[in-house]
């Protein structure tokens, strides 16, 4: 072990690093200023945390919330690593001590709010101490094209080059767009910097867009069915957030809400009710979430859809960030587009409106598909699934029937047309249903072929068909805040050509994803029962104690003794030390009364192995090749170690290599037959891989072909 991996076991309880954590750490020791896209869960902090227990000097972490600072400095605290924050909730002694503590050098990593570093006094204090590292969490804040932007994020380079030495600046975000991430790089001034995006995906997070009749019903009996677990609803509106969170108290739930109209002190008992797990349920705007370093989050629904996906990726991925299932729910209706555009029209400046418009068109887009939803938001992020269907979200676990909607189709493309692409949904279903409407009149078109060949759809399935056809392409939105419809291009294929257009219907709404991993339900309470009397004395949340997934693990191997419980996901010395023996003897007098044998050996598995999966095959199996292949690994032993074969492992390294993972496959390449190769791709094309190979010598491979192939599509890319 390294000492980053020693750091990582002793204080935090983990064996190994998760994907792109350590690339990150040692890029950070090296001395080089570093970006790092990351999905909320994936282990951020970690790679600024260690590091700064690494670097000589002091590290400065630049965060936007009050909340995220205390909880992220309970955290380190109670695991042994020295930290503080300094914000407006210090009282002016409290402040004076820590200011003084700092001077001392009794603290490795320090917190600060953005807005403190105009103070001429604060910069002058930071000159005086030796910072190695300054981290900017939530990077994207510093865009304004981000969903969060902040102007006191537009001073952090003013005040690292007032710096008498330049610290390594280290960036972290959990969403960025390419423009974002080319803004974060530009605005923060960051130095030739090591960039690494490790990928959105979540695996243990389930997608679902539901469209019902009445939404409150909907989430009723969601509640009903989720009475235990912890979760966010969010609102667009403060409004809708009052209305919910009187209803749901008076049906007996725990319930804290949370939105700008209710005072700071307001706001801050909530957050802490919900932290805590006083309450269970938090109703909120936007206004509440970002960086929240409550792990057990089990689902997230979205009473109204967000303005953009950005926003609804960050919200949504407050759920599971201890890595155990959580469901993230999108209840959409026709409304929640008008009201998004009011809200874009009352805050955005005019030069960012179409910028708006594209993405609220977007998440819209997202709501009507009936493809993968996963899939999706990874292609929106600029990522390429190597699915087609996640097997985990609403679109590809709901039982649906596929329905012809050709003809359907060709009458909405026909009113279109013939209402001369002027009119937006609105007046095209209009006419669709045949309605005696004064303006339908006014344009005469009752008189067109079109009007009323729909009477028999209700108007909300004629408007859910059309922006099905815009989500599928072949009807494009002209204009911003009322945008009229005109027709794509390929509109052409269905009108004139007989394009068979299909579209999914759902015969059931209702998603019920269960956690696959066996625990003891029963002890699994009496550990969270235990460790909330243990938070309350330690006045700290439950979660900092132990994360749902480590008394899960606990439920399921029964550790009784320190080499067993140091096996279990998140225990580390430090916490083995503070609570380990009060949870071994629960769990031994449990195991005691109900006659339970413990397995002999707890096999320590990464939780994503075991969601519920159509195939059982949800573990990202490329990476796990592409390492121990970089490792040194030759590909039979790698199809040794996986118990795979090796044209398995060759497939698992194509795929790496095609996505753009670094790797350089070429050792196990017969590089002397790439021009033949190409000269056949050249001929033949690359479509059937059979073709190819029967017109080229024995002696190359599939494994051969394939390569090339990519190289070949990859060169076509670059031009």
């Amino acid at each position: 072990m390294n000492k980053q991996q020693n750091l990582l076991k002793k204080f935090f309880g983990y064996e190994t690093f998760r994907f792109g954590q350590n690339e990150i750490i040692e890029q950070i020791l090296s001395g080089r200023d570093c970006l790092a896209i990351m999905p909320t869960g994936a282990g951020k902090s970690i790679c600024y945390q260690i590091p700064a227990m690494l670097l000589p000097g002091i590290t400065l972490v630049i965060s936007p919330l009050i909340s995220l600072m205390k909880d992220q400095v309970s955290n380190l605290n109670e695991v042994g690593i020295p930290a503080a924050y300094i914000n407006s909730t210090l009282t002016d002694s409290e402040y004076s001590q820590t200011m003084q503590n700092i001077s001392y050098n009794l603290y490795k990593i320090i917190y600060v709010a953005p807005e403190r570093l105009n103070s001429d006094s604060f910069i002058r204090f930071l000159n005086q101490l030796n910072i190695s590292m300054v981290t900017i969490d939530e990077a994207h804040c510093v865009s304004q094209w981000g969903h969060d932007f902040r102007p006191s994020y537009r001073e952090i380079a003013t005040v690292i080059s007032n710096l008498k030495k330049r610290p390594i600046l280290a960036a972290f975000t959990a969403t960025a767009t390419e423009i974002v991430k080319n803004d974060i790089i530009r605005l923060l001034n960051l130095s030739n910097p090591y960039t690494l995006t490790t990928g959105f995906n979540r695996e243990n997070l389930s997608f679902s867009v539901e469209i019902p009749k009445k939404k409150k019903d909907y989430l009723f009996h969601f509640l009903q069915n989720n009475e235990k677990n912890a979760g966010i609803i969010y609102c667009s509106t403060r409004k809708q957030v009052d209305m919910l969170f009187d209803e749901i108290s008076n049906l007996g739930y725990t319930v804290s809400k949370y939105h700008g109209g209710m005072n700071e002190k307001v706001r801050n008992q909530a957050q802490e009710d919900f932290t805590y797990d006083k309450t269970s349920i938090m109703i909120a705007t936007n206004a509440f979430g970002m960086g929240i370093d409550k792990s057990n989050i089990r689902y997230v629904v979205h009473y109204n859809m967000p303005k953009d996906l950005e926003s609804y990726y960050q919200e949504a991925g407050r759920a599971g960030r201890d890595g155990d299932t959580a469901q993230c729910i999108l209840l959409f209706s026709r409304s929640d587009i008008i009201t998004n555009k009011f809200l874009i029209e009352q805050t955005v400046s005019d030069t960012n409106h179409k910028v708006e418009y594209d993405k609220l068109n977007d998440i819209i887009d997202y709501c009507n598909t009936d493809k993968c939803l996963r899939k999706y938001i990874l292609e929106y992020f600029g990522e390429t699934p190597d699915f087609e269907n996640c097997n985990y979200c609403s679109n590809c676990l709901s039982e649906v029937e596929t329905t012809d909607i050709t003809l359907d189709a060709k009458k909405i493309l026909s009113c279109i047309k013939r209402m001369n692409e002027k009119f937006g949904a609105g007046l095209v279903c209009d006419v669709l249903k045949g309605s005696k409407s004064a303006k339908v009149k006014n344009f005469g078109f009752e008189q067109l072929s079109t009007y009323g060949i729909m009477h028999e759809y209700s108007k909300n399935t004629i408007t859910e068909l059309i922006y099905f056809l815009i989500t599928e392409g072949y009807i494009k939105t002209v204009g911003n805040q009322y945008p009229i419809l005109a027709l794509a291009p390929s509109a052409n294929d269905i009108l004139f050509h007989d394009k068979q257009v299909l579209i999914k219907r759902k015969i059931e709404t209702d998603l019920a994803l269960e956690n696959n991993l066996t625990y003891d339900e029963n002890l699994f309470e009496i550990l969270k029962s235990l460790r909330t009397e243990i938070a309350e004395i330690n006045h700290i949340p439950p979660f900092i104690v132990f994360a749902d997934i480590s008394l899960k693990e606990m439920a399921t191997y029964y550790p009784t003794s320190v080499d067993s419980m140091l096996k279990i996901n998140g225990v580390g010395v430090n916490k083995l030390e503070k609570y380990g023996n009060v949870f071994m003897d629960t769990i031994y007098k449990y195991v005691l009364k109900n006659n339970i044998k413990p397995p002999e050996n707890i096999e320590k598995t990464s939780f994503k192995s075991t969601l519920k999966s159509k195939d059982n095959t949800k573990e990202n199996t490329n990476i796990l090749s592409y390492h121990l292949y970089n490792e040194g690994k030759s590909i039979d032993e790698i199809a040794k170690i996986r118990g795979f074969t090796r044209q398995t492992i060759e497939n698992h390294l194509i795929k790496c290599y095609e996505l753009g993972l670094e790797i350089d496959i070429t050792k196990d390449i017969q590089t002397q037959f790439e021009k033949v190769i190409f000269d056949a791709i050249d001929e033949f094309g690359f479509s059937r891989l059979k073709i190819l190979k029967e017109n080229l010598p024995s002696k190359v491979s599939y494994f051969d072909i394939r390569y090339f192939v990519a190289k070949y599509k990859k060169q076509m890319l670059e031009g």
